[in-house]
């Protein structure tokens, strides 16, 4: 069974960095797309980045604007988001999710993913 350990979220001040990390234990991600979402007080959980399993295709939520980017090492079984230009609409809890495919017309929407990490809070504030 796979199981999903967010880790590296915290507390920034607006226009920091953060890295997420997404450390994948039971189970190889090679076969694995896998995505990061966020959920934040009162709001949907949404889509903000999504990682092929075997190629390395990418897709970012519009918002992201080039300030995040998502990557994998299978050698680690890890997936990291790095962070960056971080605004206070950020804050949210983020979490990673893992869908079994290996093809690369994967989407990045919640409900398609089987399994899913506890979270890590990440808090944009001055």
């Amino acid at each position: 069974q796979l199981q999903l350990v967010e880790s590296g979220g915290g507390l920034v001040q607006p226009g920091g960095s953060l890295r997420l990390s997404c450390a994948a234990s039971g189970s190889s991600l090679d076969s694995y797309v896998i995505g990061w979402f966020r959920q934040a007080p009162g709001k949907e959980r949404e889509g903000v980045s999504c990682i092929s399993s075997t190629i390395g295709s990418t897709m970012y939520a519009p918002f992201v604007n080039e300030r995040f980017v998502i990557s994998r090492d299978n050698a680690k079984n890890t997936v990291y988001l790095q962070m960056n230009s971080l605004h206070s609409e950020d804050t949210a809890v983020y979490y990673c999710a893992a869908l079994y495919y290996t093809g690369s017309d994967f989407l990045c929407l919640a409900y398609e993913y089987n399994y899913w990490g506890q979270g890590t809070q990440v808090t944009v504030s001055s």
